[in-house]
């Protein structure tokens, strides 16, 4: 190793963040932290920054819809208007695009379709999900804070509902995505990979990670909420029984609370799909 290279791992995480930032762009993000040997989510410890006012409509936006995900911004708009909040539709749909949630159908999508991407067939219409490692997805959902949000993504294996990986971010761009799907190889490669049709999952170096594997890949049909249910599931029973019930004010702070439920989720919280199994119950068993 360099004596660079040496010094530049010895330094503390705040100063590899400022040569991080500091960076003209030549290097990809990722690859600045493999060299500095700094992991790749540390970067992303501050929560996304909005207004008061705006971040609590954004939150009870995020509410109504995980309550009512038929719902568009018209319906959304009534709802606050009902509870004394002075909106309009227009704001409210604004407010949604911000947050990945699509008004005109019942399906969040977290990001935009790349035109310039390939996108692949959806491979899982009347295909029964027979075992574990059958079929994997993932997605992206908005997380609130008290200051800010953040985006989390996760993986899970669909026959079993274990989580097999996740991340957190305060932006859209892929290198989360990756590191959720580095976090799930640890367990094996699934037959199949389902995701939505959003820029993250059909770029060259997330389907290159799929494709090196002989994974097949498989995405949604465009706003088609039930294409990926079981994951749209998990961020029901995330939000509901975790994150509208805590306040947090620091990424590390919420991170270890989201590491916590999913260690519940896969070990001991019991579902009624699985003959009330735990997720790593039927997983485990299955492999």
């Amino acid at each position: 190793m360099s004596g660079l290279k040496k010094n530049l791992i010895s330094l503390s995480v705040d100063q590899k963040r400022s040569l991080i930032n500091c960076d003209d762009g030549k290097l990809s993000v990722r690859r600045q932290c493999e060299l500095i040997e700094l992991n790749h989510s540390s970067l992303y410890y501050a929560p996304v920054q909005v207004s008061g006012e705006t971040l609590l409509i954004m939150n009870r936006i995020d509410e109504i819809y995980m309550a009512c995900p038929f719902y568009g911004k018209r319906r959304i708009a009534a709802v606050l208007q009902r509870e004394g909040i002075p909106i309009g539709r227009e704001k409210v749909a604004t407010l949604m695009k911000k947050m990945g949630l699509v008004a005109l159908y019942p399906k969040r999508n977290l990001s935009k379709r790349n035109q310039a991407h390939k996108i692949y067939p959806y491979l899982l219409r009347d295909l029964p999900i027979t075992h574990a490692n059958h079929v994997w997805s993932a997605d992206i959902t908005y997380i609130r804070m008290s200051g800010g949000f953040m985006y989390l993504v996760a993986i899970i294996d669909w026959f079993s509902r274990y989580v097999l990986g996740w991340a957190l971010s305060n932006t859209l761009a892929t290198d989360f995505c990756l590191e959720a799907l580095e976090m799930a190889f640890v367990f094996g490669k699934p037959d199949i990979f389902n995701t939505d049709q959003g820029c993250q999952f059909t770029s060259e170096e997330f389907t290159g990670m799929l494709l090196v594997r002989q994974i097949q890949i498989s995405m949604d049909g465009r706003g088609r909420a039930l294409d990926n249910i079981f994951i749209e599931r998990l961020w029901r029973s995330l939000k509901y029984e975790r994150i509208y019930l805590n306040e947090y004010h620091v990424v590390p702070e919420l991170k270890n609370d989201v590491r916590g439920y999913f260690e519940f989720y896969n070990n001991v919280r019991p579902h009624q799909s699985l003959g009330y199994l735990s997720p790593a119950e039927v997983y485990k068993k299955d492999r």
